[in-house]
């Protein structure tokens, strides 16, 4: 089955392209594909050696394919040529021009963290969050503690979700302070819609890292990152104990799709109508880094 979206700036919907989609579809869809998935690629061990595999310079063959394939706009990153990169990761980790974004300075404006491709839920149910239409989990299995769990009750749910094709970089929502930053460790499922329709509580299985902010804005808000199929790790950029600013770099993703996932207390924010119409509608919306999401609630 085919992945499609709405491409907010048109309100088109839109086919997704897939990277690696024949081998992601015989992986997911197949009983051969699950096993060879269960026994070795969801471990951390393949995911780092494909991922070290990604920073050698033989793979540096693979950007102009990708670029093309894929329709990627270089002349908005800082390296405008492919030559410019020493590895495939090098590429994948780009970072863009100071203007290939704008961030949304109001501070009544929720903006996006990342590039990608959004669900958003609110008045939430904490112990029946979906992943994916039809699939759900709890939010106590994905932060690892149910009191800090019930703060979110009836509060606001986002996923980005990051294609191999987007920017990979992640970023403050609001001016804040990191509070606490902690590691969940877990398996490299992919985060791809046909994995999600395929693999229970993927969030929850996966690695992922969680940042509790006090924001300016918007109180306190939980900002987790979710490695995924062959990421070889989270990087985390921003400077400890000191304060951040909106739109500022917070890490990136190496190789592979990741996902960025939000929580917000009950009655902080009011997430954007077509953002919410497209999720009750079973789309995804795509996003960019900066761009407005949503209202503070005052």
């Amino acid at each position: 089955m085919d992945i499609y979206y709405i491409d907010r700036s048109s309100g088109e919907k839109k086919k997704e392209l897939v990277a690696g989609e024949k081998l992601m579809r015989w992986t997911f869809e197949s009983r051969p594909g699950m096993f060879f998935l269960e026994a070795i690629v969801k471990k951390k061990l393949i995911s780092s050696l494909y991922g070290s595999f990604q920073n050698t310079y033989l793979s540096r063959r693979k950007i102009d394919k990708f670029v093309s394939e894929f329709k990627i706009d270089l002349s908005e990153s800082s390296r405008e040529h492919s030559k410019e990169y020493r590895s495939f990761n090098d590429f994948f980790t780009r970072k863009l021009k100071p203007d290939a974004r704008t961030v949304d300075s109001s501070a009544d404006s929720l903006i996006s963290p990342s590039d990608g491709k959004m669900l958003a839920y609110q008045d939430i149910d904490i112990d029946s969050l979906y992943q994916i239409k039809g699939s759900t989990f709890s939010l106590s299995e994905l932060l690892g503690s149910a009191e800090l769990a019930e703060e979110y009750r009836k509060g606001t749910f986002l996923i980005v979700r990051l294609a191999p094709s987007d920017y990979h970089r992640f970023h403050f929502v609001d001016d804040c302070t990191v509070a606490s930053h902690s590691n969940i460790d877990g398996d490299f499922y992919s985060v791809n819609p046909i994995s999600l329709k395929s693999i229970e509580k993927v969030f929850c299985r996966n690695k992922r890292e969680l940042s509790v902010l006090d924001t300016h804005n918007f109180g306190k808000v939980l900002y987790l990152e979710v490695g995924a199929t062959f990421v070889g790790s989270i990087v985390q950029t921003f400077k400890r104990n000191s304060g951040q600013k909106r739109g500022d770099e917070k890490g990136y993703f190496k190789f592979g799709g990741s996902t960025v996932l939000l929580l917000l207390k009950e009655r902080s924010v009011e997430i954007d109508s077509d953002i919410l119409r497209n999720t009750a509608l079973g789309f995804e919306t795509s996003v960019r880094m900066g761009e407005k999401i949503g209202c503070r609630i005052d």
